[in-house]
């Protein structure tokens, strides 16, 4: 996570930064699956667990938990893997064993109709 995305006290990223990384990770999903970016219809669930720090190092992942017909929901989380540790030098880090879960939600993508 960049210096740069830091917008509040104590070097904290702004929540909605997992957000974004969920749409990345659900436009590769409907690629993988149906051929097609897809559109992001919206989210039924968000849940903001811990603050993303910068400096962090952060994966997302997503679950298709349902399939429709044009619809796929998706259940994503965001987890920080690694945190700067300022203590032990500049550019030091700790593998953080387990990740700190730090955004939980649950989208819906909609997918063009398939013509056969």
């Amino acid at each position: 996570m960049p210096y740069s995305h830091a917008h509040y006290g104590g070097n904290l990223v702004d929540g909605a930064y997992g957000l974004g990384m969920f749409g990345d990770v659900a436009t590769e999903m409907m690629i993988w699956t149906d051929g097609d970016e897809g559109l992001f219809a919206g989210y039924s669930a968000v849940e903001f667990l811990a603050p993303i720090q910068a400096g962090d190092v952060v994966e997302a992942t997503g679950t298709i938990v349902r399939i429709g017909n044009r619809s796929r929901e998706i259940a994503f989380e965001a987890r920080v893997v690694c945190r700067a540790n300022a203590d032990r030098g500049p550019s030091a880090a700790d593998v953080l064993d387990p990740p700190i879960p730090v955004t939980r939600a649950h989208g819906t993508v909609v997918v063009p109709q398939t013509v056969v």
